[in-house]
């Protein structure tokens, strides 16, 4: 049993470094917010590239990682973020108005 205890705890710091670095590496974005929906956990982005997704610039509907990203953003601001597409879906993992 503590041989799994020791695998275990040693996979879920493997995970979690691995996720730490891969959002620490991943491109910035930039684009306007157009709609914050906190009951939903999602943000509409009027968007330009974003290069780890291969995508053009477009309005679309995000998740976010963590709601609590929400209460940074409101529709209007400029905003720089991180993105990356988690379980299937585009999911913003940061994001910070712009100044």
């Amino acid at each position: 049993m503590k041989r799994f205890h020791q695998f275990t705890t040693m996979l879920l710091v493997t995970l979690t470094t691995s996720l730490a670095l891969a959002q620490a590496v991943l491109p910035l974005a930039e684009g306007e917010v157009r709609k914050v929906d906190k009951e939903a956990g999602k943000v509409t982005l009027k968007h330009g590239e974003i290069k780890n997704l291969e995508m053009p610039g477009m309005t679309m509907v995000f998740q976010v990682k963590d709601p609590a990203l929400l209460e940074k953003v409101k529709a209007g601001d400029q905003v720089s973020f991180t993105a990356d597409k988690v379980n299937g879906a585009y999911t913003v993992l940061t994001i910070e108005p712009r100044k």
